[in-house]
């Protein structure tokens, strides 16, 4: 029946002339209704067109992709490569290329997150409308529409908080992405960059942490449950849940069977295959902390901060660590052997140094560092004593004045100290008169020291030290020559390590080279060493402090061959010293309290502490051929 007809039918019936009118009202007012909405949705459309232009024409510039670091973690290692500690901030990292990665991993990832990554163009429609058909039928959120290069984009662009105008902008910026990279540069950005876990970012941090191997090496069992964890890696891992783990990783092999990318026999071979797995890596504890911390210092002053924590440096430290734990070892037993004979010291600090390079060997800062974090080997200001006097008669030799075998006397003197006069007392009281050098300083006679001091003057005493490494402040007061002032046991070490080479210098450092991932040198710490001290004087002073072991004030410390040093020990027994060395190796040994509390009446560096010394070195130099010093002949007297 036409339109026409029905209308005749309609109006021929007098009845029903106001249900016409009836509907005539009706069909004005819906026209109108509906006109209204259509304008409506039409305005609310086409403004919401103009803001997402605008909003979409503020969205990032995925061009500085090409140039993008992600942050990675920062690898400490000992002079042998032996991997000490590694530090990050809040994303621990590793970045690998696409080909060091294994291809199962590959194939697994892209089975379970995105199958048709290498057929869309950044967005996946058919993703898209089969995520919402599920989620739909679930009620909630079951299945993600998402690409791996939306993703991608999300990771690094978008804030997580999940909203219709951010799947816009990830779709936006997933097609200007691949406008711009290729397939496996994208998908090599993803793997390094997605977190998989107990704080560990990236592909080979992962593999590293789960399997305890490269990412270039996993299978497939492996690499399926790997993939499977970016969904939900805190609670799918195999650390946390091994059963949801397994689910999982049988959930990603189907998919790569369905997918025909493996065999259905080599899916069951999986399911099959036993894991070994290894250990979570973030946050782990050093294995020489001392050491690892001092070297955090250097790297931190150099570099910065965030450099070093998100730099992913390659450090490579000086410490041997075999001379380390020999030198831990030594500080925990000699400790043990103070406070049997009485000697009442909680603490102890060991440096040693290679002569050769400046390069700091072992470094204990504490008896033990699950106790005491502080450093007393680079942080502690304790005075030297009688072990600051070499400086002193180096200083005299280079003077060109005084010689081993001249004399000086040890007698009653007094100097203005201010506004009292200082009258410098020897250890025991008394005095000796006339005597050599050689003799003043093996014994450690107080009052000659003083009076060279003087006589050569404080301010070239305190250039003498500068030259060597020392930067603690120092000022010339009378007392200096007698230890006066505030020193580390490294600088300490460092110092006499220079008298050690016949004067030849590098700064003292604890790294030997520093590297970003890919292989670029960012620090070289070659040695370039400098002859800073005139050969003869410090010839002359070895051939002094040898008589110092052999038989003055340190003869605990003979160790069966050339060696030289000298004991310090503070007015009130606060800190007692040794500080000796062979051509080889340098080392300062430092006991006290933290509190600057008298150790005990008598307790002297040559008694307590030399002993220790001789142990680290007996241990130390094993195996290493004894060298003699160069005698002072060799070289012109200034």
């Amino acid at each position: 029946m036409s339109s026409n007809t029905l209308h005749q039918k309609q109006t021929a019936n007098p009845g029903s002339a106001p249900f016409l009118n009836f509907v005539g009202t009706i069909s004005k007012v819906t026209g109108g209704i509906v006109l209204g909405a259509t304008m409506l949705t039409s305005s609310v459309i086409a403004g919401g067109l103009v803001g997402l232009a605008i909003s979409f024409r503020n969205l990032p510039d995925v061009r500085v992709l090409r140039s993008y670091a992600p942050t990675e973690t920062t690898h400490i290692y000992d002079v042998k490569g032996k991997l000490l500690a590694s530090l990050h901030g809040e994303a621990n990292r590793e970045v690998i290329p696409l080909d060091k990665i294994s291809p199962d991993l590959k194939r697994a990832v892209l089975a379970i997150e995105d199958s048709y990554f290498y057929q869309h163009r950044g967005v996946n429609p058919g993703a898209i409308v089969r995520a919402f058909r599920a989620n739909w039928a679930e009620g909630r959120t079951v299945e993600g529409g998402s690409t791996l290069t939306m993703q991608l984009v999300k990771n690094l662009f978008l804030n997580p908080k999940q909203a219709f105008s951010r799947k816009l902008a990830e779709s936006v910026l997933s097609m200007r992405v691949e406008q711009i990279f290729t397939k496996d540069q994208i998908l090599e950005m993803y793997l390094n960059q997605v977190y998989w876990g107990h704080n560990t970012y990236g592909v080979e941090t992962a593999a590293q942490s789960y399997f305890g191997k490269s990412a270039a090496n996993l299978n497939l069992a492996e690499a399926a449950m790997m993939a499977g964890l970016i969904q939900a890696p805190e609670s799918l891992s195999p650390f946390v849940s091994m059963k949801l783990a397994k689910q999982r990783q049988a959930e990603v092999l189907n998919r790569m069977q369905e997918l025909k990318w493996i065999t259905p026999q080599e899916e069951a071979a999986a399911l099959k295959q036993p894991l070994k797995f290894g250990k979570i890596t973030s946050f782990r504890t050093s294995q020489i902390p001392y050491v690892t911390e001092a070297a955090v210092q250097e790297l931190t002053r150099r570099f910065g901060r965030d450099a070093v924590l998100k730099g992913g440096m390659r450090v490579q430290t000086t410490v041997d660590t075999k001379l380390q734990r020999i030198a831990e070892e030594v500080v925990k037993e000699g400790h043990e052997s103070l406070l049997s004979q009485g000697v009442y010291a909680d603490q102890m600090a060991l440096v040693a140094v290679d002569p050769r390079t400046h390069f700091v060997k072992a470094m204990v800062g504490g008896v033990d560092y699950r106790k005491s974090q502080y450093n007393r080997a680079i942080q502690a200001l304790r005075q030297p004593g009688s072990a600051f006097k070499p400086f002193v008669y180096y200083a005299a030799f280079a003077s060109g004045k005084y010689g081993p075998d001249s004399t000086v006397d040890d007698s009653p003197v007094g100097y203005p100290d201010g506004y009292e006069m200082y009258y410098p007392q020897n250890y025991d009281g008394s005095f000796s008169g006339p005597i050599s050098i050689r003799q003043a300083l093996a014994v450690s006679r107080n009052v000659p020291a003083v009076k060279l001091g003087q006589e050569v003057g404080l301010n070239k005493v305190i250039d003498v030290v500068r030259t060597i490494g020392i930067r603690s402040p120092i000022e010339p007061v009378v007392s200096l020559p007698l230890g006066s002032v505030d020193l580390t046991p490294l600088e300490m070490a460092g110092a006499y390590a220079t008298f050690a080479s016949n004067g030849w210098y590098s700064e003292t450092t604890f790294i030997v080279q520093v590297t970003d991932s890919a292989g670029n040198v960012l620090l070289d710490n070659t040695p370039k060493p400098q002859l800073v001290l005139d050969p003869w004087s410090a010839a002359s002073l070895n051939s002094v402090l040898q008589d110092v072991i052999e038989r003055g004030t340190a003869t605990a410390a003979n160790i069966g061959r050339p060696a030289a040093g000298k004991t310090g020990t503070t007015s009130s027994e606060r800190d007692i010293w040794f500080v000796g060395y062979v051509p080889q190796l340098s080392a300062a040994v430092w006991v006290g309290n933290d509190d600057y509390s008298p150790i005990g009446y008598g307790a002297t560096g040559g008694t307590y502490v030399a002993p220790i010394w001789r142990n680290f070195m007996n241990r130390a130099l094993q195996g290493v051929p004894a060298e003699n010093f160069r005698p002072a002949s060799d070289f012109p007297k200034p």
